[in-house]
């Protein structure tokens, strides 16, 4: 990686790589201006991939470093993994219920959360802004991981961990602009509500970041956090909406492939 890059605030490595991930979102979003269809089996396959990538970063990038961190601190290995990861279910899983949202492909009648009078486009971007907050944090604790000093918090490994977010997000910039998009709304309109759900990530990332570089001891506690508001989304909204219109196989091999993908990616440059 660039030494310039290197030499930087972890903060500002992670409002970074916050950027970079939103960017790709926004790639992903700008399909809207060659069409209004996008072909539904890649899309699933899309979709199955980047649940592979957020479930494999949410070991490997996240759990294994909280481990590696509390052993290094004469903790109990296991215990800020489990708190931290039953900490990021619920607090998702909280947010899934007090916040009106839609997922894409759903119809309006089937939004969940409290009842809404909210348009269909601010449900869809609502949904996916809740799942790119865990993501964004992911990157920014990731980064500022670097501080503790353990093998497997890397800036290599964050890096690795901000290319497979990044890699995930193309589908999801797709899978809120393109239906709005078949729904009649203008390019310009479909592709701005797309990318706007990824807004959030640079400011969860330096936020993630800030958070654990100014409080070195919650840094296990963050990272297993991440990592369990990740794993709510892929189980709970990623791996059904890959499967919803029935490509099951494809969308599961799919997910092995992302797994593996961001299992290298760590790995190797981790």
């Amino acid at each position: 990686m660039p030494v310039w890059f290197a030499d930087l605030n972890p903060v500002l490595q992670a409002l970074l790589a916050g950027l970079f991930t939103w960017s790709v979102t926004a790639l992903g979003a700008a399909s809207v201006f060659f069409g209004r269809k996008f072909n539904q089996k890649l899309l699933d396959w899309m979709l199955g991939f980047a649940g592979g990538v957020m479930m494999a970063a949410s070991y490997w990038s996240l759990l294994a470093p909280s481990i590696e961190i509390a052993e290094n601190r004469d903790m109990a290995p296991w215990w800020p993994a489990a708190a931290g990861l039953i900490a990021g279910v619920f607090t998702l899983w909280a947010l899934d219920k007090v916040l009106p949202h839609l997922h894409p492909g759903m119809p309006t009648d089937q939004t969940e959360g409290p009842e809404s009078t909210w348009h269909r486009s601010v449900l869809l971007v609502t949904a996916i802004t809740l799942h790119n907050i865990p993501e964004g944090l992911a990157v920014g604790v990731a980064f500022g991981g670097v501080i503790s000093g353990v093998p497997s918090a890397s800036l290599a490994a964050a890096v690795a961990l901000a290319l497979g977010i990044g890699l995930q997000n193309f589908p999801e910039g797709i899978a809120v602009a393109m239906p709005l998009r078949g729904e009649g709304m203008s390019r310009g309109k479909a592709f701005w509500f797309g990318q706007l759900s990824a807004i959030v990530e640079p400011v969860a990332a330096v936020l993630g970041a800030a958070a654990v570089t100014y409080a070195a001891p919650m840094l296990p506690y963050a990272l297993s956090f991440a990592a369990g508001a990740m794993i709510f989304v892929v189980v709970e909204e990623l791996i059904p909406e890959s499967q919803q219109a029935g490509n099951v196989d494809l969308a599961t091999v799919a997910f092995v492939v992302g797994f593996t993908v961001m299992m290298i990616l760590d790995v190797a440059l981790g």
